[in-house]
Order: C-alpha cells, then structure tokens, then sequence
C-alpha cells in the first residue's frame, strides 16, 4: 500500500501556510503560493476583487448569456403550475371526469389524479437520469434541443387529449421533458457565469421558475370568468415558452467547461472569447488553464483512488458531495411541496376557497417578488441562509396551517390560511434558489453531468409516493384530511430539516476548485464559510504584494 505524505495534501498546505503567520515566521512568497495552489487545480482569475455589480458590467455577455437561459426556467414553472391547478377547471373535469360525486356531478377520481402525478414523476425521474448520459457525451447544447423537442410533444399531445389515458401520456411526456430541463439548465448556467455572479443567475433561474409559476393560475384565472369551462387554450399558451425557449436554445453559446472535459481546446477557447467577448484585459488563455488544471486535478485525484466512472459519486468524499447535492431540494417534498405547489389551486379549493385561482395568484405573486429579493443578496448573505431559514419558515408555517386545520373556522381563518400560503412559499423561493445553487456548484466539475442527474433523479420516487398520497389526503370524496394534511408534513419533514443544517455549505465566491479543496480537507459543512483556501490565501497575499509595491 502507497503512503500519502503528509505535506502532500492540501490540507497540510494550508496548515502550513497558517502555522507560520501564527508564530510570526514569513508565510511563503507569492510564487511558492502560487505553485501549491496550481497543484491543487486552483489559481487566481484576476478578477477576484469585483464587487456584484461591477461583474455583471465587466462580463456583460456572460451575464446575458446566463440570463437569456435562466428564462426557459420560466416553461418548468408554467407547466408544472398549470397542469396542476388546470384540475380545478370546471371544462377540463367535465372532459376527463370518470365519476361523479354524491350531488351528481363530474369529478376527477382520486386514483386519476394519483396516476397522473406519479407518472408524471416517473418521467420526471427518467429525464432526470438519461439527459445527464445525453449531456456528457454529446454537450449542454444537445440537451437542450431534446428537453425542447420533449416539452413540445407533450403540449401537442395536451391539445388533442380528450381522456384521461391520453393526457396520462402527455403527463408523462411533459415529466420527461421538465426533467431534462432541470438536470440541463442550472448545470449550464454554473458553468457559464463568473465566480462572483454564479448565485445571482442561478438565483434568475428561480424567479423565472416562479414566474412561469404565476403566469399559469392568471391564464386560467381570466377565464373563469370570462369562459370558465375553457381549458385548451391556456394550455395552448405554453407555445409562447416554447418559442422563446428555441431561440434561446439556438444563439446560446456550447459550454467551454464541456469541451474541455472532451478535450477540444480551441472549440473550448472559441466559446470563451464568445462568452467573454469584449472584456478588457481578458487573458483566454490563461482563464482556459484554469479550468484544466482543475480538471486534471480531480482526474488525478480519481486516478489515486479507484479510478474514473461515473459511479463515482457514490464514493468517498464525492458520496457527501451527491448528499448535499439533492438535500435542499429533496427536503422541499417532505415539507409540502405537492400540496402548496404542484396542487395549490386545488388545495384552496378542497380547503372550501371560494375563489381558489385569486389565492394562488397572490401566492404566485409574492413568490415573484421574493425571488428578486433573493437575487440581489444571492452572491452577498450567501446560500446557506436560504436554505436553512427558507426550509425553516415552511415547516412553521406548516404547523399554522394544520392549527387552522383543528379549530374552529371563523371569518378570518381564509385570510390566515392565504397568510400562511404566502410565507411558507416565500420559504419554498428561498430554498430553490438555495438548493439549486448547491446543485450546481457541490459536485466536482468531472462528475457534475452525473451528479445533478442522479441528485434530481432520487427525488423522484419521493415525488411519485407523494404524487399518489396528495390527492387522497386533500380530496373531500377519500381521506378528506383537508387543512390537517399539513401535520404529515411537519411530522414526516422535522428530520430531513435538522440534517439540512448540518450538509449544507457556504458556497458564495467559491470557485470548483475551492470547493474541491474544503472537501478533500474534509472541512464540516457548516464552517465552509469560515476557512480560508489557497485561492483566498492568494488573493490576499497578492493584495499585500501590491500594497507593498
């Protein structure tokens, strides 16, 4: 068995490094740094000293190339919004009713809903596992022409749906496609902003998500009350994201960390100058090296372990990386998410609402105005505050919510119930933008195709058992739980919370190869913030060479 010295590690290094300012010793010159830093995949971009803003005008391209793509996020939301609050169209249940309830009227049966959502999740899942084969063999670009040629057929399959089986396989179709997107775009936009602005548009592809959340409750909002047994036509108007979505598709540039991971160098440098066209003093070669020496670290480091594959994300510190990877997000499941969300509409209405669209508008509304809260302190109070205080604010007002649940309803208790609607998706934005982030940015930029993929695919199966429970527990004609549905998720969410503060790390201002450091240190999670790396040790002794020149 081979022996690892000590000093070799970059844990030591930087032990080192610390040692020697503590006991007043000259800390190693900028060069020595500079050097061990290298090795270790890092180095300075030169751009470490940009504030938010002053990145977004230095990178103008990047910044709208990542923007441009945060905006497909806008047709996951609308369609998951619409399909599940379309369910209360009184159309669209006299179309696809198989039963009728005790004062005969058509209604959707329970067992209906319940095999619409768990296949739907089932797509979900394997869109979510497949693209990331499809995107590490054929590029970002590819991806995303076949999630848009998948969101398409299911619109198509939608417009000719005149029973449940059809729209079962259009469900199915639309599943598929939202989770490609899902596994494609936060994934690309990671890839293509700077450092310092990553959180910013990763935080855009959540509002747009909320707004194509909002869009869906308004489109069928105005036509209840103009012509409220229409159905088609909002389901028609998804073709306006579609559209946009192609366009985007086709002038978005392929990602350079991609070609690089394929080894086609100058396609990579030809996608930097395009994604950095025009930014004064941009060194594309030296930015293309940064990447690489990266990439061949993480290389060298699987090598040293039990070699290159895509299983290994199960092993070693990369198995932490995959945990933290699908946590946040995960843990938005266990906390309602399919009772506030994905059948909100429907939720107010079981809830005896008397206008169920209107309440889900006002949470849509707020959730609109939440995200571009969180956008601007995306990259300044960091992550893991979202996360954890996002993730924290939903359980309470879980617990609210099933307190109205138990006592006596009176004028008021609507309003409070909207009231709690409202915060506890306000909980849900912050925890997106948190945990989508974290999916992003955790995992080794080697396995990142494969750990997004397998991260947002194990949340499946908890979206297919809650896909088929929901619809019990809300539905007044099964279970009828009603409002009390909210005391299962508090009691079933508690757990998955605790951990939540525990895995999850600051990754605000971290480059791949930081992260790649705290972890091969095994740093705890929840110190990420507080310890410095060779990139951060750099920059400050840089700092102080300038000074002293």
């Amino acid at each position: 068995m081979s022996h690892t010295k000590k000093e070799d590690t970059p844990a030591a290094t930087v032990e080192q490094i610390e040692a020697t300012s503590h006991t007043g010793q000259s800390p190693e010159d900028l060069k020595g740094l500079s050097s061990t830093a290298t090795a270790h995949g890092q180095g300075l971009t030169g751009y470490e000293h940009l504030g938010v803003w002053a990145s977004i005008k230095k990178f103008k391209v990047a910044s709208a190339i990542c923007f441009l793509t945060a905006i497909s996020a806008a047709a996951e939301g609308y369609q998951i919004s619409l399909v599940g609050s379309i369910i209360a169209n009184p159309g669209f249940v006299k179309v696809f009713a198989t039963q009728v309830d005790e004062t005969s009227q058509p209604t959707l049966a329970s067992s209906v809903l319940s095999t619409w959502g768990s296949l739907s999740s089932v797509g979900q899942l394997v869109g979510q596992l497949l693209i990331s084969f499809v995107s590490n063999r054929f590029g970002r670009k590819i991806s995303m022409y076949s999630l848009w040629l998948i969101l398409a057929l299911s619109i198509i399959v939608e417009g000719i749906s005149r029973n449940w089986r059809v729209w079962l396989a259009a469900k199915i179709l639309g599943g598929l496609g939202v989770g490609c997107l899902q596994a494609t775009l936060p994934l690309y936009i990671g890839e293509i902003a700077p450092i310092r602005i990553r959180g910013t548009f990763l935080m855009c592809y959540t509002m747009w998500w909320v707004t194509g959340q909002f869009f869906a409750p308004i489109a069928l909002q105005s036509f209840s009350k103009s012509d409220p047994e229409n159905w088609l036509t909002p389901v028609f108007t998804q073709w306006a994201h579609i559209g946009l979505m192609f366009v985007i598709f086709l002038v978005v540039p392929e990602s350079p960390s991609w070609y690089i991971l394929r080894g086609k160098a100058e396609l990579a440098k030809k996608s930097l100058r395009f994604i950095y066209w025009r930014v004064d003093g941009f060194d594309i070669n030296h930015q293309y090296n940064l990447l690489s020496i990266n990439v061949d670290h993480e290389r060298d480091v699987a090598k040293k372990q039990e070699g290159e594959s895509w299983y290994e994300i199960f092993r070693g510190i990369n198995r932490l990386r995959t945990i933290i990877s699908f946590w946040a997000i995960m843990t938005q499941q266990f906390l309602g998410l399919q009772v506030f969300f994905t059948y909100g509409t429907y939720f107010f209405q079981q809830a005896g609402l008397e206008d169920p669209f209107m309440a889900t508008c006002i949470t849509s509304g707020v959730n609109i105005a939440a995200s571009l809260v969180i956008i601007c302190l995306a990259d300044i109070t960091g992550r893991r505050w979202m996360v954890t205080w996002g993730s924290t604010l939903c359980w309470v007002c879980g617990v609210g919510v099933g307190t109205l649940g138990v006592v006596p309803k009176n004028g008021a208790s609507d309003i409070i119930l909207v009231i709690f609607a409202v915060f506890w998706n306000i909980g849900l934005i912050a925890n997106s933008a948190g945990g989508y982030a974290c999916l992003s940015e955790v995992s080794s930029l080697r396995l990142r195709t494969f750990t997004i993929g397998f991260a947002i695919g194990i949340i499946g199966p908890v979206g297919i058992v809650m896909g088929i429970l929901v619809p019990y527990m809300l539905n007044a004609n099964q279970w009828d739980w009603g409002l009390k549905t909210t005391w299962f998720f508090t009691g079933i969410g508690a757990p998955f919370l605790l951990a939540l503060w525990f895995l999850i790390p600051e990754t605000s201002g971290r480059s791949t190869a930081e992260l790649d450091e705290l972890f091969e240190r095994k740093i705890k999670p929840w110190r990420f913030h507080k310890t410095l790396t060779l990139t951060q040790r750099m920059a400050e002794k840089e700092g102080t060479a300038s000074k002293d020149g």
